[in-house]
């Protein structure tokens, strides 16, 4: 029986030979994501702005600008409206009103109140309430676990390999969180807690396609002592094609059934191609030497 092969033994692809575009091409779109960020901001949710967030699920299809009109009726502040997964299933973010958490209770059973009776059947599935200090302390937590990551992994990668490798290693996750920034800002799909346990997700994800590339990589140095750097380092990327197109694939299937069969959907992807396509050629960028000095 016939193992399924997605690439062909002996493949010979030249991903070297694009390596500049490849570099060029992240740099500016690792800079407009990052101006994107600058310019047009991230919708954060309630976990990092503080306030209320009402989940409401409705019996019949609802016209958003009307439940807007409604809940402004109520002089809450500003209101945002969200749908969540279908036409009758929506969230309301409000602002945390001053009173403490007497205050809070108050808004949400007005928000109550006025579901029940201009939407008979409406069901307020959950309500949440997070204060101001509480929801900046969240978001320093939550920038410093994505930076410490990062660093980590840099780190871990110097010392299981070389200084090169970390580098290119760091650039990578910062390519990758860059990207995946720059499109929540341009969606504005709201950034909550879940949003940072993704974005973790992807740093670990990537460091994995990162570290079985790097491995190639090092042992193709001690087994073609006489190669050169860029013919290596395409034959490593060639001989690990297989399994990051399989396993790229799978996580593709995966994220396919999360957006048709799934409610809500609350994180971002990245490229499986982003190691291939950065750390190998800052790699090649940062050694102008055949190979590394520990493995001379």
């Amino acid at each position: 029986m016939k193992l399924l092969k997605l690439i062909p033994d002996n493949t010979n692809l030249d991903f070297m030979r694009w390596r500049n575009i490849a570099l060029v091409l992240s740099i500016i779109v690792t800079v407009a994501s990052l101006t994107l960020v600058a310019v047009r901001g991230l919708n954060l949710g309630v976990d990092f702005l503080g306030g209320q967030m009402i989940r409401v699920t409705f019996s019949q299809k609802v016209d958003v600008e009307t439940l807007r009109n409604d809940v402004d009726s109520l002089n809450l502040g500003e209101a945002s409206i969200q749908e969540t997964g279908g036409p009758r299933s929506f969230q309301i973010r409000l602002p945390k009103p001053g009173g403490g958490e007497a205050a809070a209770n108050r808004a949400a059973s007005q928000v109550r109140s006025m579901l029940g009776q201009k939407y008979p059947g409406s069901r307020v599935d959950s309500v949440e309430t997070v204060s101001g200090k509480v929801s900046e302390e969240l978001a320093w937590d939550g920038s410093l676990a994505i930076g410490l990551a990062m660093l980590g992994i840099a780190i871990y990668i110097w010392f299981r390999f070389e200084w090169q490798f970390g580098v290119g290693a760091l650039v990578t996750l910062f390519h990758d969180v860059s990207m995946t920034l720059g499109f929540f800002s341009l969606t504005q799909l709201q950034v909550d807690l879940n949003v940072v346990a993704a974005i973790l997700t992807i740093v670990g994800y990537s460091l994995n396609d990162t570290v079985v590339i790097y491995d190639r990589i090092r042992e193709n140095l001690r087994k073609f002592r006489k190669m050169q750097i860029v013919p290596l380092l395409n034959l490593s990327l060639n001989e690990t094609l297989s399994r990051t197109m399989v396993t790229s694939l799978s996580i593709l299937l995966a994220l396919g059934m999360l957006l048709l069969l799934g409610r809500r959907l609350s994180s971002g992807s990245q490229s499986p191609s982003s190691s291939a396509s950065s750390s190998a050629p800052i790699r090649r960028s940062t050694s102008p030497r055949r190979s590394l000095s520990g493995l001379e």
